[in-house]
């Protein structure tokens, strides 16, 4: 009979998704309504906390037999607040030990496995290191922030030999199946032109204010890590990260890392033969931001093409 421990691995490689246990339906977790082994039990590692690391371990308890037994951030004002999450959500939040290093947490050798919640600049380096270590991976999106660093993951996952999931938790929801599949029944006939759009009008930078020293409990140099060194600046930090180029590339690698896999999904697209874009900060010239706030970019791949159009500060789409 095949174990937990199996099934899990089996189930991550089919889905293609996420971890994310909410998102699946239930009956792909009957498996688990008996109880769990101690030997099948899974016991996990988070690094980054603050946000979607933090949704993504809430997603994993919900399965049981999943264990948090170690967290790791580099601000300790992050750390106390999920450890009374923890405890609010009658959890022995004295089990989980505490690190602000996770190469410390990647040491612990009763973690099988790491989910990778930090902000993208890091996203690289900790699965490669994760998989060295001996854990497999829930790296969350963009994998990374390049082309080399996306092609050296890989082979980290093919040198260790162990499982890694990204976290295109979409691919889970039944309605993009289900749209994937009329696009590729022939329905629509031939399509030449794939429209993908993005309109927020909740997210957008913060104002531009002056450098300071980091808050108490945060290290800071370690969560510049990769990034170039420059001064701490509050701006720049936590959700507002994604704004700049030093760690990310504003809504294409955040939204459109989810929306464009489904116009490539649904076509079965390979590598495009040309990409064009013209964008610019023209919603917020005035607040802190370096990467575009409106832009538009063509994908052109044999037989068609694919527009992206992303723009903060308007919502519902074109």
């Amino acid at each position: 009979m095949t174990n937990r421990r199996n099934f899990l691995q089996k189930s991550a490689t089919m889905v293609g998704g996420s971890l994310l246990a909410s998102a699946i339906h239930n009956d792909a977790f009957a498996i688990f309504n008996n109880r769990v082994m101690p030997s099948d039990q899974i016991n996990i590692g988070a690094i980054g906390i603050n946000g979607m690391g933090w949704a993504d371990v809430l997603a994993a308890l919900k399965v049981p037999g999943v264990n948090l037994v170690a967290v790791c951030d580099v601000d300790k004002n992050v750390i106390d607040k999920r450890m009374a999450d923890l405890t609010k959500m009658k959890v022995d939040a004295s089990k989980v030990k505490i690190y602000s290093d996770y190469r410390s947490l990647l040491d612990q050798k009763d973690i099988d496995a790491v989910i990778v919640g930090t902000p993208d600049h890091w996203h690289a380096l900790i699965m490669m290191h994760a998989c060295e270590a001996g854990k497999d991976v829930y790296v969350e999106k963009p994998v990374g922030n390049s082309i080399g660093e996306c092609q050296a993951m890989v082979a980290a996952q093919q040198r260790y030999n162990k499982v890694v999931q990204a976290g295109q938790w979409q691919r889970s929801q039944q309605h993009f199946k289900d749209a994937v599949d009329f696009v590729q029944s022939g329905q629509l006939g031939n399509i030449r032109t794939v429209k993908v759009w993005c309109y927020l009008d909740w997210a957008r930078p913060a104002p531009v204010i002056a450098d300071s020293a980091p808050p108490a409990g945060v290290d800071y140099a370690r969560w510049l890590g990769p990034a170039p060194t420059r001064p701490f600046n509050a701006n720049r930090f936590h959700f507002n990260f994604r704004w700049f180029w030093d760690y990310a590339g504003g809504l294409m690698t955040d939204w459109g890392v989810h929306l464009l896999d489904y116009g490539l999904l649904a076509m079965k697209a390979s590598l495009p033969r040309s990409v064009s874009a013209l964008g610019g900060r023209f919603a917020y010239p005035d607040l802190f931001e370096e990467t575009p706030d409106t832009l538009s970019t063509t994908y052109e791949f044999d037989g068609f093409n694919m527009i992206w159009d992303s723009a903060l500060g308007i919502n519902n789409g074109p």
